[in-house]
């Protein structure tokens, strides 16, 4: 089964965050439709069946998605929460969650739309409220407006991910060096 999401930012609430990609840019949006919703449910491991989401699932999805990410701004940058996006993810976050349950062959976690969203609003404010904290960052690619959790040993890393980022910023550095270096030096 090939992936549609990617999720390297080290905290499911900050992956959901991630949805929207190159926010001050092209952006990228991943939940175009309700099958989209569903499949980031499960590849993120949240659930491991999710009843099918409608539109309108879709809809509170991304209200939900729009406050972690700005709750996570303000977090980052030493703001105030606005109270607004503190309103909807605490509303998410009460809602019933998902409840894994023990099965023959190991854990099972079925689960609706809403229950699965309660889970990414519970990790939100477990990650907004916990050690984590002074560990994210965003992304160093000016494209890439993703937050991460830096756990890398001195916090030195720099990007998102290297598949998605890290590759194509040394890239296009290394391009730009060895362009300056075939110019020749003025007289």
């Amino acid at each position: 089964m090939k992936l549609e999401h990617a999720f390297p930012c080290g905290s499911p609430a900050l992956d959901f965050a991630a949805t929207l990609r190159a926010r001050r840019s092209v952006r990228f949006e991943m939940f175009v439709s309700p099958d989209r919703l569903d499949a980031w449910f499960v590849e993120s491991g949240i659930v491991d069946a999710v009843t099918p989401s409608r539109e309108s699932d879709v809809e509170r999805a991304i209200e939900v998605r729009e406050a972690i990410y700005t709750l996570v701004g303000a977090r980052i940058t030493g703001e105030e929460f606005d109270r607004g996006a503190l309103a909807v993810v605490n509303a998410a976050a009460r809602m019933q969650p998902a409840t894994p349950q023990l099965t023959p062959t190991g854990r099972w976690t079925d689960a609706t739309p809403d229950e699965a969203l309660s889970v990414v609003a519970r990790h939100a404010v477990e990650l907004l409220s916990g050690p984590d904290v002074p560990l994210m960052k965003e992304c160093g690619n000016p494209q890439c407006t993703r937050v991460y959790i830096d756990r890398s040993r001195g916090m030195r890393r720099q990007w998102c991910g290297m598949e998605s980022c890290g590759n194509k910023l040394k890239a296009q550095a290394y391009r730009a060096r060895k362009k300056e270096a075939q110019v020749p030096a003025s007289r």
